[in-house]
């Protein structure tokens, strides 16, 4: 799978059914929990927002990870894709992250009283965003896209250090920001009737995550193929 042709070939049969699937369930997983979801006893229907909030943060650091081992990827066996993955990846990644920060600071003028405060969490998760915004930056930088690859895999791989960070900030210092809402290791501290719609908003968002990965990196392989035989076969085969 890791021939561009091959990858343009089975992703033309899986994009239709992707797009279809993925927003149903984002959908779907937004409707439930902005609109049918309990009004939380504390904080009111403000809370709803962590249907937004919450995923996006987790995926902005899901996100990041994934870019890590495509960068290792490219750095010890030289994958071409992989490096069209993880460039492919980093401004889904910085949009997640930004997402997370906007719904974060809304969430917190209510609860807090400020749109924003030099928090732990909050200060580790702008420098995410920063990295991200470094790692775009950088490869548009470069006009030799191998050599690109190359670079932004290891500012991935360095960069890396920062999930660990975030993860336990709140446990490390003293901050606002709320412990972790679940963990795979204890209970949720959510009633079924909350947790379940942020679940399926965790699938559909996930889900748009794969299907924009898709779309980008199909544009990525036709961007730096475009010379070779196949691309032309590709579109003529579409014209026809």
């Amino acid at each position: 799978m890791g021939s561009p042709p091959l990858f343009f070939k089975w992703s033309s049969k899986i994009l239709p059914w992707l797009l279809f699937i993925s927003i149903t369930v984002f959908i779907a997983g937004l409707l439930w929990g902005l609109f049918y979801s309990p009004t939380d006893y504390k904080q009111g229907d403000v809370y709803r927002i962590i249907y937004i909030h919450v995923p996006s943060a987790i995926l902005g650091q899901s996100i990041f990870m994934f870019m890590a081992i495509c960068g290792f990827i490219t750095m010890v066996w030289r994958v071409k894709i992989s490096g069209m993955l993880l460039k492919s990846a980093a401004p889904i990644g910085a949009s997640f992250t930004l997402i997370a920060l906007l719904t974060g600071s809304i969430w917190g003028k209510p609860t807090w009283g400020t749109w924003w405060v030099w928090d732990a969490r909050l200060t580790s998760t702008l420098i995410l965003f920063f990295i991200y915004a470094a790692i775009i930056g950088l490869h548009s930088s470069i006009d030799n896209k191998t050599k690109a690859d190359r670079a932004i895999s290891i500012l991935s791989l360095a960069g890396i250090a920062i999930i660990p960070i975030i993860k336990k900030s709140v446990d490390w210092w003293q901050t606002l920001h709320q412990p972790s809402t679940f963990s795979l290791t204890s209970a949720p501290s959510m009633t079924p009737d909350m947790y379940q719609p942020l679940l399926l908003c965790f699938l559909g968002f996930y889900l748009i995550f794969a299907l924009l990965l898709t779309m980008n990196l199909r544009a990525e392989v036709v961007i730096r193929e475009k010379n070779r035989s196949w691309v032309s076969k590709q579109f003529l085969n579409l014209e026809r």
